[in-house]
């Protein structure tokens, strides 16, 4: 059974960076994929990065690509996203799930709220 738990969020200025973590556990194969959501409030939950378990493969929503990077670390079974040059718009509260592919996935974690202040 895949398990994930975020952590990392919180407040920052507009401009300012975070790094959200995602530890996972269970099994996973090289094209499985751990992925980025985020919820902002009253609008609906949306894509916004992934990777493959493998590492070699990386897809982003149009709107942090150049801003946000995700990455993996292969000794913590740990995915990152590190997310600078903040706005706004960026305040939501982050999911961390995982799935069969980079466009699929079907376990999720709790969440974590990140708040960009202007």
């Amino acid at each position: 059974q895949v398990q994930l738990v975020e952590s990392g969020g919180g407040l920052v200025q507009a401009g300012g960076s975070l790094r959200l973590s995602c530890a996972a556990s269970g099994r996973f194969f090289s094209n499985s994929a751990i992925g980025w959501f985020r919820q902002a409030l009253g609008k609906e939950r949306e894509f916004v990065a992934s990777i493959t378990w493998s590492g070699l493969k990386t897809r982003y929503a149009d709107s942090v690509k150049g801003r946000f990077t995700i990455s993996r670390d292969y000794a913590k079974n740990t995915v990152y996203l590190q997310m600078n040059s903040l706005k706004p718009e960026d305040t939501a509260v982050y999911y961390c799930a995982a799935g069969p592919s980079l466009n699929a996935f079907d376990a999720w974690g709790q969440g974590t709220l990140v708040t960009v202040s202007s």
